[in-house]
C-alpha cells in the first residue's frame, strides 16, 4: 500500500473533515445479525486491554466471546466488562490462550499481554487462522519484529498494531502537512520518549501462588525465568531488561516514531545512522533528514521545549517553510499560521475515540482483507527504528544499519542484540 493511500485511510477514518469519523463510526448503532459479527477472544486483559476492548465492543459487527488471562481476578473482570456489555453471562474465561486459538469459531484477536508476549502469541494466532490486533510494543526485539511481519505476510492475516495515533485526525493532519509540502521541503522530525532505563535486578522472590490463581510460567513465557513476585503480576516489570523493549523507549516510541517515519514517507526502510547523547538519540535517513528523540525527564507532567497544552506524545515536524506539532489533547499547533489557513476543523477529542476508531479500521479490514493503517510493514520498520535507537544508547556509540537487511554495519555485537533467548515455556 503507498504511503498517500495509507494518509488517506487514516485520514477518513479519523474524520480530518469532521464528517469523517460519523461515518466510519456509524456500525456503533443497531447490532449486526450473528452471521455478520466478527467473533473475537482476548488475550491478556489488564487495564489497557478493558480501554481497548472497551473501544472494540461499541462495534456492532463485533462479538468477544472468550477471554484468556494467566490471573484469576483479571479474567473475573474481564468476563464482567463482556457480559455487562452483552446483557447476558457467555462469555468463556481460559488461563492459556492456546485454548483460544484452537477454536475455529473466532475470527480475530486482541493481545493486550505484557511486551515479552506479543510477538509470540501474534506469531500463534496467524498461524492458527486468525487476524490479530496487538497492543504495541509488537516484539521486544529486532528479530521478533522481523519474524512476525514475515509469519503475518506468510499467512495473509490482517495485523493492526496498537498504534492507534496512525487513525486520530490530528496526527494524519500533520503527517499531511509533511506530505503536500506546505512545510517546504522536510528537514527535521522529532519524537518523544521517557528516559531510557535498564534494570538488570530481581525483585525478591516469594511462594509460587496455585496456576489457577497466577500461572507464572505462562505470565513469564517465552522471557527468561525468575521467581515468582507479585509486583510484576501487577505490573510493575517495566525497565526490566527481560520484560520491556528497548530499556523503554518503545513504550512511546513505538507511536512518536512512527509518526514520524510516516511524515518522511519511511514506512518502507528506518534511518541509516543513530547517535545517542544524554538528552536523547539522532537519527538520518538516507534523504538528509533527521529525527531527533528527545529524552523527556517528566513525560506525563511538564515537557520543556514542547507546547505543553497539545499532551502527551508529542510529535513536531520542521520543513523549510514552517513547522507542525501536535500530541494527544487533539490540537494542532502550526507555525506560521497562514499555512494552516484553509484546513478543515479537527474534531473535539473524546475519550476512548482513538481506539475506537483504530479498532473500527481494523475490522473493517478483517472484512475487505486490505491493509490497516497500522499493518505489519509499518509496524516492523518504525519498530526496528526505535530499537536501533535504543540500542545505540545501550552501547553508547554510533549504530549505522542497512535498511535493506535490517541489520547493523560493522558491529557485531550490535547485530547480537538483535535477537534474545527465548525460554521453552510451552
Amino acid at each position: 500500500m503507498s504511503n498517500r493511500r495509507t494518509l488517506l485511510k487514516a485520514a477518513g477514518i479519523a474524520a480530518v473533515s469532521p464528517l469523517g469519523l460519523g461515518t466510519a463510526l456509524q456500525t456503533r448503532s443497531a447490532r449486526a445479525a450473528a452471521s455478520e459479527r466478527i467473533r473475537l477472544g482476548v488475550i491478556g486483559i489488564g487495564p489497557r486491554c478493558r480501554y481497548v476492548l472497551g473501544g472494540m465492543l461499541k462495534h456492532a459487527d463485533v462479538q468477544c466471546v472468550t477471554i484468556a488471562d494467566v490471573q484469576a481476578t483479571r479474567r473475573e473482570q474481564g468476563k464482567q466488562l463482556v457480559d455487562q456489555h452483552y446483557g447476558d453471562s457467555n462469555c468463556n474465561t481460559v488461563i492459556d490462550f492456546r485454548r483460544v486459538l484452537d477454536r475455529k469459531d473466532i475470527d480475530a484477536v486482541l493481545i493486550a499481554t505484557g511486551d515479552r508476549w506479543h510477538a509470540t502469541a501474534s506469531m500463534l494466532a496467524a498461524d492458527a487462522g486468525k487476524d490479530v490486533y496487538s497492543e504495541k510494543p509488537c516484539g521486544i526485539t529486532i528479530d521478533l519484529c522481523q519474524r512476525l511481519s514475515e509469519t503475518i505476510a506468510r499467512t495473509g492475516r490482517v495485523f493492526q498494531a496498537g498504534t492507534q495515533r496512525r487513525t486520530v485526525a490530528n496526527f494524519a493532519q500533520a503527517v499531511e502537512l509533511a506530505h503536500n509540502g506546505k512545510l517546504g521541503k522536510l528537514q527535521k522530525l522529532h519524537a518523544t520518549v521517557y528516559m531510557p532505563e535498564i534494570n538488570t535486578t530481581w525483585l525478591p522472590g516469594q511462594p509460587t501462588p496455585d496456576p489457577n490463581v497466577c500461572d507464572w510460567n505462562m505470565w513469564l513465557g517465552p522471557a527468561p525465568w525468575r521467581p515468582f513476585n507479585q509486583e510484576y503480576v501487577n505490573g510493575r516489570w517495566r525497565g526490566y531488561v527481560e520484560f520491556d523493549s528497548g530499556a523503554r523507549l518503545l513504550d512511546w516510541g513505538a507511536h512518536t516514531v512512527d509518526l514520524c517515519q510516516w511524515a518522511n514517507q519511511s514506512d518502507d526502510t528506518i534511518p541509516v545512522e543513530y547517535s545517542p547523547d544524554e538528552s536523547g538519540i539522532t537519527a538520518r535517513y538516507e534523504n538528509g533528514v533527521e529525527l531527533r528523540i528527545h529524552f523527556l525527564q517528566t513525560p506525563f507532567g511538564q515537557r520543556p521545549g514542547w507546547v505543553q497544552s497539545l499532551g502527551t506524545c508529542p510529535v513536531r515536524f520542521e520543513g523549510t517553510e514552517g513547522s507542525v506539532e501536535v500530541g494527544d489533547s487533539g490540537g494542532i499547533v502550526i507555525q506560521p499560521e497562514s499555512i494552516g489557513k484553509g484546513l478543515p476543523q479537527l474534531p473535539k477529542k473524546e475519550s476512548g475515540l482513538d481506539v475506537e476508531a483504530h479498532s473500527r479500521n481494523f475490522l473493517d479490514c478483517v472484512k475487505s482483507r486490505e491493509l490497516p493503517n497500522a499493518n505489519h510493514i509499518v509496524m516492523r520498520r518504525s519498530h526496528t527504528a526505535s530499537h536501533a535507537a535504543a540500542l545505540s544508547w545501550l552501547l553508547q556509540r554510533t549504530l549505522r544499519m542497512d535498511p535493506s537487511t535490517e541489520t547493523f554495519i560493522d558491529d557485531d555485537e550490535a547485530n547480537r542484540l538483535r535477537v534474545r533467548p527465548e525460554r521453552n515455556w510451552a
